[in-house]
């Protein structure tokens, strides 16, 4: 059995508390699974395993959109409408992580305070320590647990600073982006790689003196998606108007994530696009581990930094000192 030392639970105690939906507990199981020690990783590996019959069953959903479009406000309000509703609502909030020093502000507890203090509800903030995408490189696992413990929907909170979008739309089953007027991100809104992915659009801060230009930036995003392939059969991506500060519009997109899910698994698109997301995120996994078995190699580490060097002082390309490397460790026996 192992332990998870500083926290002194076993595996069998955060199992027993995940699915009792003790939230501290459930905090304790992310906590193990997010840390990168080897002892910590095993009881993680562990602990996922054991949890995976009860997961599956949420809606989940990415929330993004650039800084100021009122993420975590929507999200607050659209948890509050859902709990509402008989739901429990699990919130992964990622906050972006200093590329100095690898510090998080992790200060959506603080936004979220009328959210916090739902029986029903539970906020996770997680730094993005780096990883690329609006995520945290264990989001899809700290979901696994959130699911486990019976949430219905989990929210994702991206980041929002337009790097690749398309890591939360392997992770989730709704892509839902807000837009804001006179934001400066009408550019960011009619993008193609997100008009792609997005499934649901849904224009926030709308008040009676900027209705006709939501109106009117309603239009435009309507013709851009026009031009595009549609993601779902039989879905026209609704693009809706209101404002989560005032709790308007908000019941709209709720009908319409409904209404996006049933579809999907009326057309058996909902296991089908799960199963490519598993299977991305063992592909994720396997580079991860393979990384990190050629660093424990004495001989393969010396290889990997003289190769590593070569490309950062340009003695050759980038790529072919990668090539190379991984043809020398992988003909190694």
């Amino acid at each position: 059995m192992f332990i998870f030392e500083s926290m002194k639970f076993s595996t069998e105690e955060l199992i027993g508390g995940i699915r009792s939906g003790n939230k501290r507990l459930i905090a304790k199981a992310i906590t193990l699974v997010e840390s990168k020690k080897a002892e910590h990783r095993q009881q993680a590996e562990d602990l996922l395993k054991q949890i995976m019959p009860f997961t599956g069953n949420s809606i989940r959903v990415g929330v993004t959109g650039v800084p100021g479009a009122g993420k975590s406000t929507f999200i607050e309000n659209f948890g509050r409408l859902a709990i509402a509703n008989g739901k429990k609502v699990a919130v992964l909030a990622i906050d972006p992580s200093s590329a100095i020093n690898k510090g998080s502000i992790l200060g959506d507890k603080t936004r979220m305070e009328e959210l916090s203090k739902e029986e029903n509800a539970f906020i996770r903030p997680s730094p993005s320590s780096g990883f690329l995408g609006g995520v945290a490189n264990t989001t899809f696992e700290t979901m696994m647990i959130c699911e486990a413990a019976g949430y219905d929907y989990i929210l994702i909170e991206t980041v929002g600073v337009g790097q690749s979008e398309v890591l939360v739309a392997d992770i989730t089953d709704v892509f839902l982006f807000l837009k804001i007027i006179g934001g400066g991100d009408e550019l960011q809104g009619i993008k193609r790689g997100i008009m792609e992915m997005v499934d649901v659009i849904f224009i926030n801060k709308v008040e009676k003196d900027n209705l006709q230009k939501a109106k009117n930036t309603r239009l435009e995003l309507k013709r851009a998606l026009d031009f595009i392939p549609p993601k779902e059969k039989d879905w026209k991506v609704p693009v809706l108007l209101g404002s989560a500060l005032h709790n308007e519009g908000l019941s709209d997109v709720f009908e319409k994530i409904n209404e996006f899910i049933t579809l999907k698994k009326k057309t058996n698109r909902f296991e089908e696009v799960r199963i490519q997301q598993s299977e991305k995120r063992f592909e994720y996994w396997v580079q991860e581990y393979i990384l990190s078995m050629m660093k424990k190699s004495n001989s393969v580490e010396e290889a990997y930094i003289q190769h590593k060097k070569n490309a950062s002082t340009m003695v050759s390309n980038p790529s072919t000192e990668a090539k190379l490397f991984v043809e020398k460790f992988l003909n190694k026996d």
